[in-house]
């Protein structure tokens, strides 16, 4: 057991039978009456983000999450098949445990998984990844970077928007919390 001290970001709770990992948190000491703790946590399992307050000094129920280095091999119908780059054992993730990290990832790409109990949770990606441009429409004259902005799919199938100057073809750097672009790579 654990106090509400312990929170911090990437912690994981288990609340009422299931797993949540905490995104944010916020120590509130209000002029009157008691301290509490803000969090919004995520449902390992389902996704599904709330919130949650707790009172300053409560008991909270901490699991162990081991994250581990895999490599990203192929998808294989509805799963998504990694390698640990330890001991090259292979495992394949459902849809829902990849999540939004599907829309970012390349073949043969380095990845970490978060495991309990050596069942695997969820994929977690870089902060941002490089990614081509399979297709755009083509910028017209006088399109400038302070204009507006464009549809474009990256090799993995993915649509962003980027600035209407970008061809196809560019190497662009995407974040990979929200989709957004970030900048050309050379």
């Amino acid at each position: 057991m654990a106090s509400t001290a312990d929170i911090r970001n990437g912690v994981v709770l288990n609340m009422d039978g299931q797993l949540w990992t905490v995104i944010e948190f916020q120590h509130v000491k209000p002029g009157k009456g008691g301290a509490f703790v803000r969090t919004k946590v995520k449902n390992v399992m389902s996704g599904k983000v709330v919130d949650r307050t707790f009172n300053a000094g409560a008991k909270i129920e901490t699991e162990t999450v081991d994250r581990r280095d895999f490599q990203y091999l192929y998808k294989d119908g509805d799963g998504f098949v990694f390698m640990d780059v330890e001991d090259y054992n292979q495992v394949t993730l459902t849809a829902a445990q990849v999540g939004d990290a599907a829309n970012f990832m390349l073949e043969n790409q380095s990845v970490t998984i978060a495991l309990h109990n050596d069942v695997p949770l969820y994929v977690e990606l870089p902060a941002s990844v490089t990614l081509e441009i399979t297709y755009t429409e083509p910028g017209l004259q006088g399109d400038r970077s302070t204009g507006g902005t464009k549809p474009a799919t990256v090799e993995t199938g993915y649509q962003i928007q980027v600035p209407l100057f970008l061809e196809q073809g560019t190497k662009v750097k995407v974040d990979t919390r929200d989709g957004s672009y970030l900048g050309r790579v050379n």
